[in-house]
């Protein structure tokens, strides 16, 4: 019974994974983007889980030998990695004017995977105002800028 106790204490990085990531695909999901609600959580809850599997990992075996060799690090970048693979395919250029699309989805995806990376090392807070930060820059900076755009180039 022990360990389903601990197990049940690491879901809470996934868990406030889940609801931040979700804030941020809610407002994508509104604002009818092509990465949602559903995307957003994914890759929230992904992070987390990856650094709460490596964290676990590490205090589970470190102390076996000498010879194991962890790195968390290389596990965030891994997870910067497979997210921005990710955010590539949501980049594509207009073919009229050569401009590229879909640079702010890419970048809330890996604003995303950052806020689940938080979550999974229990930075509750940090995770906290960086999900503010980004729903402000997604949100009011982001109707800001349409407002400056020329008619033909709104909603894009």
């Amino acid at each position: 019974m022990e360990t389903v106790w601990a197990e049940l204490e690491l879901m809470r990085g996934p868990l406030v994974a889940f609801v931040l990531s979700g804030l941020i695909g809610w407002e994508r999901e509104q604002r009818r983007r092509g990465a949602g609600l559903r995307t957003y959580i994914l890759i929230g809850v992904s992070a987390a889980l990856f650094v709460v599997l490596a964290d676990t990992l590490i205090v589970r075996f470190s102390d076996n030998s000498e010879l194991v060799r962890f790195d968390l690090v290389g596990v965030l970048g891994a997870v910067v990695s497979g997210v921005s693979f990710l955010g590539a395919g949501a980049i594509f250029s207009d073919r009229s004017g050569g401009q590229a699309k879909g640079l702010t989805t890419a970048a809330g995806m890996l604003a995303t995977a950052g806020v689940g990376v938080a979550c999974g090392l229990h930075l509750y807070v940090l995770a906290t105002g960086a999900t503010l930060l980004i729903l402000f820059t997604l949100g009011v900076l982001g109707r800001l800028a349409d407002r400056h755009k020329p008619e033909e180039e709104r909603g894009n």
